[in-house]
């Protein structure tokens, strides 16, 4: 008997483009990991399952320290591998090993005792100047080195989010977090100056002015949260100052970004936050702060929508986005020199006209934006508008983010001088006024 198998996909149509590739289109020049083929099944080669040296499982992070060394997050065998060079061949062993007594062990912790280096779920690697920190997130805690490893097993120096290296309690088993605790903490990154840590679990990023020196030394700044005590999810209200998943952090053409992954979006700061819940200004992946849905509500992806971006690295000018449900890397690159020039050159004669018209006037009640960009592009008010806050013109990057078809005020309460947005359709407006003169 034939039986015949009919595939129906309920997906729409997809409407196939040609695009610029990210990477180079030859693909790695080194693969490491290897592939064998699992046990007893004659297939193509698949994930790497059992441990060995030249081997990987799920890998979240990798990095290479100021002497040369690369360091991979084997996640899923819940270690760390070192190579004393970057390897130049496929599949070259690791030569270093840190979570586990041997290169063919696994398990969380290595099934003993948490300790200075065990691991639960590496994730997040970077290197901090000499040395190096990981995101053990699992063990809800991050583990510095303060001068890179040169051999197995060699414990870390200092620990975040617990008070030693014998405790892996969620928020150091408490029931709010605060300043020195974490909840699976999955990505870390120096900044040359300061570490940051997305503290996925309790929903925000933290600061430290500096490499840490000390156990369950706290943040000195929170972003996502109102404070260091909340962990609600966006903050309690979707906008441009929360997160749902924060996974991956970086620093672009001067811009701190963060990949924002539940909400499948990656967020931009363009000045140095300087307080607590600082909102973003700027944001990749969303139409506007309110949306989050991945792809932007639609199934197939496009340039300019992610779903769950994991990871965020810079090479070069260019940032790149690990786009990990649409299993892609999306690449942005720079701004056009001449276009930042000529942006820069229309926000310094707007500021111009408002500096005028507030020397002819002598004070200044409102400033409306309307139309066009004005009324569409929170960039460009945010950009017209920067640097007179001595005039008494504040926006706040929260109300401006916000799309909608109402007249809003986008200053902060504090403002001496209103801001609003107000929708107008100008050429309705004309066609009236032409239908005026013409029936008259």
């Amino acid at each position: 008997m034939t039986v015949e198998v009919t595939r129906v996909s309920l997906a729409p149509p997809r409407q196939r483009m040609a695009s610029a590739p990210a990477l180079d289109p030859r693909g790695a020049r080194v693969v490491l990991g290897g592939e064998p083929k699992i046990i007893g099944i004659d297939a193509a080669p698949a994930t790497s399952i059992v441990p060995a040296a030249d081997t990987l499982f799920g890998p979240r992070g990798a990095t290479i320290t100021a002497d040369g060394a690369l360091w991979i997050a084997d996640s899923g065998h819940h270690r760390l591998l070192g190579w004393k060079k970057i390897p130049q061949h496929d599949g070259t062993p690791a030569d270093w090993l840190i979570g586990q007594p041997d290169f063919s062990a696994e398990g969380r912790n290595a099934h003993a005792d948490v300790n200075a280096h065990s691991m639960n779920v590496p994730t997040g690697a970077c290197a901090c100047g000499d040395g190096l920190a990981i995101a053990d997130a699992w063990n809800h805690r991050v583990l510095i080195w303060f001068l890179a490893p040169r051999s197995s097993h060699q414990p870390a120096d200092c620990v975040l989010g617990q008070k030693d290296f014998t405790s892996a309690q969620i928020n150091r088993g408490m029931d709010t977090p605060n300043a020195a605790t974490l909840y699976w903490p999955y990505g870390v990154y120096w900044d040359g100056a300061r570490l940051w840590v997305a503290d996925t679990g309790n929903r925000r990023v933290l600061r430290w002015n500096g490499l840490p020196e000390r156990n369950g030394q706290p943040a000195e700044l929170v972003l996502g949260q109102p404070d260091f005590i909340h962990r609600d999810e966006n903050a309690g209200t979707v906008n441009v100052a929360g997160f749902r998943w924060p996974h991956a952090l970086t620093h672009w053409q001067g811009r701190l970004c963060i990949a924002d992954a539940g909400n499948n979006r990656v967020l931009l700061w363009s000045r140095d936050p300087t307080k607590n819940h600082t909102p973003a200004d700027g944001l990749l992946g969303q139409a506007d702060a309110q949306i989050i849905d991945h792809n932007r509500g639609q199934y197939w992806p496009t340039a300019s929508s992610f779903n769950m971006p994991y990871g965020l690295t810079v090479h070069r000018d260019r940032l790149f986005v690990a786009d990990t449900a649409n299993s892609r890397v999306v690449r942005f690159d720079a701004p056009d020199q001449d276009a930042a020039t000529a942006l820069e050159v229309y926000y310094h004669r707007i500021k111009g006209y408002v500096g005028n018209y507030y020397a002819q006037l002598g004070h200044v009640d409102a400033i409306a934006f309307t139309a066009g960009i004005g009324e569409k592009d929170a960039a460009v008010r945010a950009g017209a508008l920067a640097g007179l806050e001595g005039l008494g013109i504040e926006i706040d990057p929260v109300r401006n983010a916000v799309r909608s078809d109402d007249a809003r005020i986008i200053s902060t309460d504090a403002s001496q001088v209103t801001v609003w947005v107000v929708p107008t359709n100008e050429e309705l407006e004309i066609a009236r006024e032409s239908v005026k003169v013409v029936t008259a």
